[in-house]
């Protein structure tokens, strides 16, 4: 890693640039003891890496340490990033970190076993000069008297991939966030008990005053298929709240279509409509990588995205 950093190539320099000139355009920028910035990514697959600066077609995996410097660059524009798909080979992890530096930090679940999990992990990446740790850090599981409800929306078995909340502090205010990754399925109906089973878990949680704290928000990918579908309905019917800045039409998740509505961040309203949050949102979007990532190497769509991500990271800013 350390002569890549030292000497990248021209191609690489100017790619950066491009990148981090871009970010500096479409991302707010981090303001001392003034904001937050939060945001999730499902980056694909984000595993093993060739270690090369620059991969060639016939190289498996196509990430490379040329794709690391942009993931990094991307990542290092927010506060905290809840990130999705990370794989048992935590090489690619590893230099991202490397990259960033010692002012980043990261936690993690465990793999989860079985086909359905898929190999994956869940974890969250963290600048400490602008948030710490406060002390809570869980995998949410189904309560056995939930599994044995009788009804068509029950769960009948555990998260595929356990919902994975951390809290920290920022200033003097204290948040605890929750990612998750819907297990995708065959269709909309086979995601609908893992997304009330999450919000019912959420829901519970919000309501108790003399819980951990209140400050919950929900973050990830919830495989939603589009605005408005079943899934997305029966999401908001459990009270959890997205906000207008992140159902705009222009704020897109997937890089091969439009439509989809797969990543969320997402918090709880009162009876008032008012959000259960001590923190202000501020402002939200997406991240289009697409015209600046990677450009001058005449990547296809396909190969892209298993060099940095098929979904774009989403991202919120609150007022401290």
């Amino acid at each position: 890693m350390k002569n890549i950093l030292d000497t990248p190539s021209q191609n690489t320099t100017e790619n950066l640039k491009a990148v981090k000139d871009d970010l500096d355009l479409k991302i707010p920028s981090k303001k001392l003891e003034k904001n937050l910035l939060i945001a999730t990514w499902n980056i694909r697959s984000f595993g093993d890496i060739t270690r090369k600066e620059l991969s060639e077609p016939k190289d498996s995996p196509k990430r490379d340490f040329h794709s690391v410097l942009c993931i990094a660059e991307i990542i290092k524009r927010f506060d905290i990033i809840a990130i999705q798909e990370i794989k048992s080979n935590l090489k690619g992890l590893r230099d991202t970190l490397k990259v960033l530096g010692n002012d980043w930090s990261l936690i993690l679940t465990d793999v989860n076993k079985g086909d359905d999990g898929n190999g994956e992990r869940m974890g969250y990446i963290f600048d400490n000069r602008r948030v710490q740790l406060s002390g809570l850090a869980c995998e949410l599981v189904v309560p056995q008297e939930w599994i044995n409800t009788v009804s068509n929306e029950a769960l009948t078995e555990q998260f595929v991939r356990s919902p994975y909340a951390v809290s920290f502090r920022a200033m003097n205010q204290t948040f605890i966030l929750v990612t998750l990754h819907i297990k995708y399925g065959k269709s909309s109906a086979d995601r609908i008990k893992e997304v009330k089973g999450i919000a019912r878990w959420m829901a519970d949680w919000a309501k108790d005053v003399n819980a951990y704290h209140q400050n919950l928000i929900c973050l990830g990918d919830f495989n939603i298929d589009k605005r408005g579908d079943l899934l997305n309905q029966t999401f908001i019917a459990e009270g959890l709240y997205i906000p207008e800045a992140l159902q705009s039409n222009e704020v897109t998740r997937s890089i091969f279509d439009e439509t989809k509505y797969y990543d969320q961040i997402a918090w709880f309203n009162n009876a008032q409509k008012i959000p259960n949050l001590s923190l202000k949102f501020l402002n939200g979007g997406n991240y289009n990588f697409l015209d600046k990532a990677l450009i001058n190497r005449n990547i296809p769509k396909q190969t892209l995205s298993f060099m940095l991500s098929d979904h774009y990271p989403i991202w919120a800013e609150f007022e401290l």
